[in-house]
């Protein structure tokens, strides 16, 4: 059985490895005939651009799915089994790279180191701030349209695993994100208008063949956290490590845009970012980190595990970004149109 496209609903991408292309090919079949080729997973780069494709649309089978793709996939015992040996790959290097966690590491004391920022730091948004170009810029765009085209989705995942005030303070958090009740102010539809102003393809997953696995893999692991209830508390460290950080990196993203004379939905994308996540930031430490880990102590060291992996997906991707711009070279896998 096939569908036919919709609104909502993103085209398949290309396949880039045998991880990918088994994953692709088995969805364009029926799923009561079709069965997934046996592809070793063992051996691939974790944050290689097959893996991260191949986990990318797994997991997308769970959020809008994609156009002429059977919805009975999403449940289906062959791609959920598939993903499993995926994830563990990719969140075993991941966990590899956060190292040990000790006991007298805290959440608050983790929360607080994630909001000193350097003044004269290295990344993206620093240097798009101090002499990046309009060009640079709209690959930046690029990149963080896999998330921002679905901001706040990920993180949504962990609405009915929470309890309490947790809760309560979580949702009214998401709630802004997703324009508190206005549609045309949800995050995600002002950065489909930031696209549009910046002359990019505004389109849910337009950019899903354009960008390298380091992109993938920073929207892979909020994923994982989210469909996972055994990851709570690393779900809710990511999302308190994302609010964290967004205000004064967003503040650096407008300092840029006006310098380069950007339009007008370009800015506004971020400045909204920096007053309301400036908020966010202070209900999400106290009423919604503060209010899990005293109801719950034993997810404080998921939530500590959260905020690191997070920094582990985001320090790749900016290494990749600037490794690449210093060199003169377009940080994509193809430039945008």
């Amino acid at each position: 059985m096939t569908r036919a496209p919709t609104s909502v609903e993103p085209r398949l991408p290309r396949p880039q490895g045998p991880l990918s292309s088994a994953v692709l090919d088995l969805l364009a079949g029926d799923p009561a005939t079709s069965t997934v080729t046996r592809v070793p997973v063992s051996d691939c780069d974790p944050f290689g651009v097959d893996l991260q494709l191949a986990l990318y649309v797994c997991y997308e089978l769970h959020y809008r799915g994609f156009a002429g793709v059977d919805p009975r996939w999403e449940w289906n015992s062959q791609p959920l089994a598939l993903r499993a040996r995926l994830e563990e790959v990719f969140v075993n290097e991941v966990r590899r790279q956060v190292g040990d966690i000790g006991p007298g590491d805290t959440a608050a004391a983790e929360m607080e180191a994630s909001s000193a920022e350097p003044v004269d730091g290295m990344g993206p948004s620093y240097y798009l701030r101090d002499e990046g170009t309009w060009e640079q810029m709209r690959e930046y765009f690029v990149h963080r349209s896999l998330y921002h085209l679905k901001e706040a989705d990920p993180h949504a995942w962990a609405i009915p695993r929470l309890v309490g005030h947790a809760k309560a303070a979580f949702v009214a958090v998401e709630y802004d994100e997703y324009g508190g009740g206005r549609g045309e102010r949800a995050h995600q539809q002002l950065y489909a208008h930031l696209m549009t102003a910046a002359g990019l393809d505004d389109s849910y997953l337009g950019y899903l063949d354009a960008v390298p696995g380091e992109t993938l893999a920073v929207v892979n692991l909020m994923s994982y956290f989210g469909l996972h209830r055994s990851m709570r508390g690393a779900a809710i460290g990511h999302f308190a490590a994302t609010e964290i950080t967004s205000s004064p990196g967003s503040r650096r993203l407008v300092d840029a845009l006006q310098r380069m004379n950007a339009p007008q939905a370009c800015v506004e994308f971020y400045g909204e970012h920096v007053e309301a996540d400036a908020v966010h930031e202070q209900v999400v430490r106290t009423d919604v980190v503060g209010d899990l880990v005293a109801r719950e102590p034993c997810l404080e060291c998921d939530v500590v595990f959260g905020i690191r992996a997070r920094d582990v997906v985001e320090n790749r991707l900016a290494d990749h970004i600037m490794t690449c711009w210093r060199a003169g070279q377009t940080s994509l896998r193809r430039a945008p149109g």
